[in-house]
């Protein structure tokens, strides 16, 4: 099963939870939904009307949890552990695991030391075992460990949630994409009629050429055969040089004086 059908599954799973909880058993779900292993995904969550009315309760700061995994990182987190609640190990894990998908989507090229500040991670060592094991090894990410240049090359990402004001930027990026792809499109077919138009020009050259030749081949054959002819009839011919010849060349016989 890959990564995306399994997000839909826990993420469908959990909406029916918030869907019939509320309050301090609501707290309880979004608690579960951040710690588990799994998920990465939480705008459905948060759209569930029960988890909306949170906002101004007591639990309200389960909402700004869930806002946090759903666009946040570990710096987020940090910046205001004050007034959110404190996190788990799974929840830390889960947090970091995010950041890294965030850090990938704005630099397909992470320095070490970016990724070591931004993880609380004290040495290479720990950093690409985090990138291993708890991010390629779980499929959100594929890349290339460089460990002469320091970074981690980014080649695959899970995309996270879009944030608030994401989606006009996200529209518009599809659209220059599209933009794009129509003119490659029109370029490559163009080059392809221009492949075929030299194509049947060489095609033709081709033939051309293996006419001429062929023509020249029964040419000089037909001219040979008339030398040949030629030759035969003078050389073979009664009367012709070689009997000339011949009597010329023989010697004449003496007659006897008594015959």
């Amino acid at each position: 099963m890959d990564i995306e059908q399994r997000q839909a599954e826990h993420i469908e799973f959990f909406v029916k939870q918030a869907s019939t909880n509320n309050g301090a058993s609501l707290a309880n779900v979004v608690t579960e939904a951040t710690s588990h292993s799994s998920l990465f995904a939480f705008s459905e969550i948060l759209a569930v009307p029960s988890v909306l009315e949170l906002q101004g309760t007591e639990n309200s700061v389960y909402l700004d949890l869930l806002r946090l995994f759903a666009h946040g990182t570990w710096s987020d987190y940090k910046s205001n552990a004050g007034r959110l609640p404190q996190l788990v190990p799974d929840q830390i894990l889960k947090l970091k695991q995010l950041t890294v998908l965030t850090l990938a989507e704005l630099n397909k090229v992470l320095p070490y030391d970016m990724l070591m500040q931004e993880l609380d991670v004290t040495n290479v060592r720990e950093l690409e075992d985090f990138l291993i094991n708890e991010c390629m090894y779980v499929g959100i990410v594929r890349g290339k460990l460089d460990q002469l240049r320091r970074c981690f090359e980014v080649q695959f990402a899970a995309g996270r949630d879009l944030r608030p004001g994401q989606l006009g930027s996200m529209i518009q990026t599809l659209t220059n994409w599209l933009t794009t792809s129509d003119h490659l499109l029109i370029s490559i077919q163009e080059k392809i009629k221009w492949a075929d138009s030299m194509s049947e020009l060489d095609k033709k050259h081709k033939k051309e050429v293996e006419e001429t030749v062929e023509d020249v081949k029964k040419s000089l054959s037909l001219k040979a055969d008339v030398d040949f002819r030629g030759h035969e009839e003078i050389y073979s011919g009664s009367g012709g040089v070689m009997d000339y010849e011949e009597d010329r060349i023989r010697p004449k016989r003496r007659r006897h004086p008594m015959g």
